[in-house]
């Protein structure tokens, strides 16, 4: 099928905002700096999950399913779109988490419990979902499996369509960015981007930060991934290893922190200079390391001729307990605070 008539169901609004950082931008050597604000769209708060789902759900809901399981950390931004999401189209949400069950909940599985999701926590998530699938065909139920982040061939498809998108954002007002960056996680978004990227012959290169240390020959394995989605669309794109630029900092400052949504001092410092210079949130798991890792790409004169950060969302993380406790002393300091 061609990759322009493949169906979807609609779950956000777009264009989503291109934003110019003027501050921030002259606060480091005046490259231009914009931000493509996709933290604005979608249900329960939105990101670049919104996207992806519309092609999932699309698909789930032609495969006659009855609800909708995807996987992830106890905090995942894709669980608690996919929950607002599948309540939006009629289809039961489970969420299949790792570790233990919380005694407490904050952040993003604040919203997940407002919005009645199931939530099953797991040491071995894949089990685990075995099991609930199973359970679930036992009452004649059709579940609908996504792995993390909605990062299939199906779900990339959102990312691919946004480079189009971006384009004709960029066309419209003489923008002219050498480089598309963004968050790498379950590389998703990033593998989509750049497929769009070739396939729509993009004037700009698109660049990932890892949100977590790298699994050895990554670069290979995601290249391989892309090339399997241009075939299964015909795309006629092929992707080399060398094509996947991951940006992962230096070895002893890495931009993804101690570990993944770990509370480190230098993500949260990156934070909060966009919030005091523009007035955007980041989230501490993914924006916030790839914003440290841009400025820190921008301070070194590596984004020579503009950027665009994408925004994919995930503020609520910014609400989890032991991202609030970690950061107190830095928000104290940084805002003032009397008494009269």
């Amino acid at each position: 099928m061609n990759i322009l008539e493949i169906p979807r169901i609609r779950l956000g609004y777009y264009p989503t905002p291109l934003e110019a950082l003027p501050r921030l931008s002259a606060a480091h050597g005046g490259t231009p700096v914009y931000i493509k604000r996709d933290d604005m769209t979608g249900p329960a708060t939105g990101g670049n999950k919104t996207r992806k789902l519309e092609y999932i759900l699309r698909e789930a809901l032609d495969q006659g399913c009855t609800a909708i399981l995807t996987l992830g950390g106890p905090q995942t931004n894709h669980g608690r779109t996919t929950v607002a999401a599948a309540i939006q189209c009629g289809l039961k949400p489970v969420l299949v988490l790792g570790g233990k069950r919380p005694d407490y909940l904050s952040g993003n599985l604040t919203l997940d419990a407002m919005m009645g999701a199931e939530l099953i926590f797991s040491e071995d998530r894949e089990a685990a979902a075995r099991q609930v699938i199973a359970d679930y065909e036992r009452r004649g139920e059709k579940v609908y499996c996504m792995p993390p982040g909605g990062s299939n061939s199906t779900g990339v498809l959102g990312y691919i369509m946004m480079i189009p998108e971006l384009m004709k954002q960029l066309e419209e007002r003489d923008l002219h960015p050498r480089y598309l960056l963004c968050a790498v996680g379950s590389q998703g978004t990033y593998n989509g981007l750049l497929l769009g990227a070739r396939y729509f012959r993009a004037p700009f290169e698109v660049i990932g930060i890892p949100v977590a240390p790298l699994e050895p020959h990554q670069a290979e394995k995601m290249a391989a991934f892309m090339n399997e989605v241009s075939r299964r669309y015909d795309m006629g794109v092929t992707i080399a290893a060398g094509d996947v630029r991951l940006c992962a900092g230096p070895g002893d400052c890495p931009y993804t922190g101690p570990a993944y949504s770990v509370p480190d001092p230098e993500t949260r410092r990156a934070m909060l200079e966009l919030a005091r210079t523009e007035g955007v949130i980041l989230d501490p798991v993914y924006t916030g390391k790839a914003f440290r890792g841009m400025l820190d790409l921008l301070d070194r004169g590596a984004l020579d001729g503009g950027v665009v950060f994408l925004h994919t969302g995930g503020a609520a993380a910014v609400w989890t307990r032991e991202h609030l406790d970690a950061a107190q002393s830095d928000l104290l300091a940084n805002c003032t605070i009397c008494e009269r």
